[in-house]
């Protein structure tokens, strides 16, 4: 993929890794023709979140503290498949985990790139339908609370920004859009 576009890679090295991802410098020759160190980070899964919409017209959210920004945000529930497992598989063992939850229908939503000016990061959004409660099995690294809402109110949070993680706001507001007929 680099070298079209206007970019081209001379080599890459691998500052830093570890299970989850890698910080990469590339020397590239730019778009203007100049020559510079390109840093991003390289994520070795795809992230899976997941709208889960009971029949109720209800939906669930996770919180939890973010070590990252020293903040506890509320988020779909979403995590990371491998690249050698299919996404609908990964994002509904993240559900159960999470939430508890089972769904027997899986939609995909949307696709998207978190922050393509730092990383490579691809995400991919299902929405979860005809479920069914089960238990949870968080990771040691989760400290999760969940909560029971109505979708109307998850949008309202993300369009008055009480919901800040970008992927849980990008699928909320395309639900919002589909809703009113507008996407």
């Amino acid at each position: 993929m680099i070298g079209t576009m206007g970019w081209k890679k001379f080599s890459s090295r691998t500052v830093y890794e570890n299970d989850w991802m890698a910080v990469r410098e590339d020397h590239v020759r730019n778009p203007g023709g100049g020559e510079n160190q390109y840093g991003y980070v390289h994520f070795k899964n795809i992230a899976v979140a997941i709208l889960p919409l009971d029949n109720e017209d209800h939906t669930w959210l996770v919180g939890q503290s973010r070590y990252t920004l020293g903040e506890y945000s509320w988020e779909l529930p979403m995590g990371g498949a491998p690249r050698d497992e299919a996404p609908v598989t990964a994002a509904q063992r993240e559900l159960a985990e999470e939430t508890g939850l089972r769904a027997n229908d899986w939609q995909e939503l949307m696709r998207l790139h978190t922050s393509n000016s730092i990383t490579d990061e691809q995400a991919i959004v299902f929405v979860a339908t005809d479920l069914a409660m089960g238990n949870t099995a968080l990771e040691e690294s989760e400290d999760i609370s969940t909560r029971r809402l109505h979708i109307d109110t998850a949008i309202e949070m993300a369009a008055r920004g009480e919901i800040t993680d970008a992927i849980s706001v990008a699928a909320l507001l395309r639900v919002g859009l589909m809703r009113r007929g507008e996407s």
